[in-house]
């Protein structure tokens, strides 16, 4: 323990060199960077409290009520970050709740995690999180989409074409760009950076090929929810970004 406290103790020499390089050239940030730090500080120290409470509970309905919690709490942020005039709160928790309930689901039934809250908690914490993020972006572009191709889309619906087929090319395109960030960390995964899942669990004492295999999971984890959250948002935004265009 002592150990411990020592190393994290002397980690604060970082913010110190940050702090004075910042003062050396003028950046002006030396101020955003002290309280910042100790924010992080505080608030990691109250999750450390939070999740030992957390983890002292094991029920479905506990589960369900954290998960539930994370998605209402979610649903809200996206609302402020996504514009939408009517029911934004409840598209976006919809589109949050629906992709990260299908990827728990998915990772339950097939056994890769087990029903526990050491793993459910953080996991649903890791795929909400995306999910938002993910929605945000979807949401953003296809917005944008839908303004430049209003006159392309308003054209095919003239001509006959189904509402699916006239924005196909707009949500296509939105689709691609909410998913580019996780496919890239696909790419670079091991090789330019090593995870964060990865470094805590070898840290800890934990084999590195159980780490590594664990944070496969994660990363084919964060693919799937990218999905499900552009399909989602997909089905729950079209008809509500198309008639703000229009």
């Amino acid at each position: 323990m002592q150990e411990f406290n020592y190393s994290f103790l002397a980690s604060f020499l970082l913010v110190v060199i940050a702090v004075a390089y910042s003062y050396k050239e003028r950046l002006g940030v030396e101020k955003k960077i002290v309280i910042g730090s100790f924010l992080a500080f505080f608030q990691l120290i109250l999750l450390g409290f939070i999740l030992s409470f957390l983890f002292s509970f094991d029920s479905a309905f506990y589960y369900f009520s954290v998960w539930l919690f994370m998605c209402t709490y979610a649903a809200f942020v996206a609302k402020k970050r996504v514009k939408i005039e009517k029911n934004g709160f409840a598209v976006s928790f919809g589109v949050i709740a629906a992709s990260s309930f299908c990827v728990l689901s998915l990772l339950l039934l097939v056994g890769v995690i087990g029903f526990n809250a050491k793993e459910i908690i953080p996991l649903s914490g890791m795929i909400v999180g995306n999910s938002l993020n993910v929605y945000t972006q979807f949401a953003d572009r296809l917005k944008g989409e839908v303004k430049n191709r209003i006159a392309e889309i308003e054209g095919k619906t003239a001509l006959g074409a189904d509402l699916p087929n006239a924005i196909h090319e707009a949500t296509r395109a939105a689709s691609k760009a909410a998913m580019m960030p996780t496919l890239n960390t696909l790419q670079t995964v091991g090789l330019i950076h090593i995870p964060g899942v990865t470094v805590g669990m070898i840290l800890a004492g934990a084999p590195p090929m159980k780490a590594v295999a664990f944070q496969l999971v994660i990363m084919f984890m964060m693919v799937s929810v990218a999905m499900f959250s552009a399909i989602f948002g997909k089905i729950l935004l079209v008809k509500k970004i198309l008639g703000s265009a229009a």
